[in-house]
């Protein structure tokens, strides 16, 4: 089985040791280097030519961002797995859009770490469930901020105006001169077409996604 070359890249002494004290023990993986920061890792991985890098994403200097989308632009025969103690939706998309192949957190369990090694050798993309959550996330969002107002009607559309106005469904009824209840039933058939829960809901997806602007 080919020896797997592996480069880390960490600002923390402790981390370091810790991950070279365990990968070291895997009999097909060979560390070797480490760095401190984005610009020694870019010079290690000119020099060693490594297949996988550990990178940390807070450092001094270069970023583990800029240094991944440098590695990943250079030398893209090598994969970078990202291994940060952060897990929020824009350190991960950064990361993914950087072209890093992995994200894992800083407790990852060992034998994970090493599955996502040995799938990243294989160009297989690994995340971390919390990473996974946050893009799961990110998706649902912009499916939401897809939706055209063109999915309700021309009466739909007034009634909703009115309520990001803050009117209730008294004054709505009085100014378009509909009963309250025609109001109620035109409030939930906008509700359901935009899959909100409640007219608050709805109102400031409306602002959001300036449609009354």
């Amino acid at each position: 089985m080919k020896t797997i070359k592996v480069l880390i890249v960490d600002d923390h002494l402790v981390v370091l040791r810790g991950l070279r004290f365990f990968l070291q023990t895997q009999a097909t993986i060979e560390i070797v280097g480490q760095a401190q920061n984005g610009e020694e890792a870019l010079q290690l991985v000119h020099a060693l030519q490594p297949d996988i890098v550990l990178m940390d994403l807070i450092m001094p200097g270069l970023s583990g961002i800029e240094a991944t989308r440098k590695i990943t632009e250079h030398y893209p025969q090598v994969k970078v797995i990202i291994l940060s103690s952060y897990s929020d939706r824009d350190s991960v998309l950064q990361a993914i859009k950087a072209g890093a192949i992995g994200y894992q957190l800083k407790d990852v369990r060992p034998e994970v770490l090493i599955e996502s090694i040995q799938a990243a050798m294989d160009g297989v993309k690994t995340l971390h469930p919390q990473a996974t959550h946050q893009l799961m996330s990110h998706v649902v969002m912009e499916i939401e901020d897809e939706k055209s107002i063109d999915i309700l009607t021309a009466k739909e559309i007034v009634v909703l105006k009115h309520i990001t106005l803050g009117q209730s469904n008294k004054e709505i009824a009085a100014e378009l001169h509909i009963s309250e209840k025609t109001v109620k039933t035109h409030i939930t058939h906008i509700l359901a077409k935009l899959e909100m829960q409640d007219r608050t809901q709805a109102a400031l997806f409306a602002t959001k996604n300036h449609w009354f602007d």
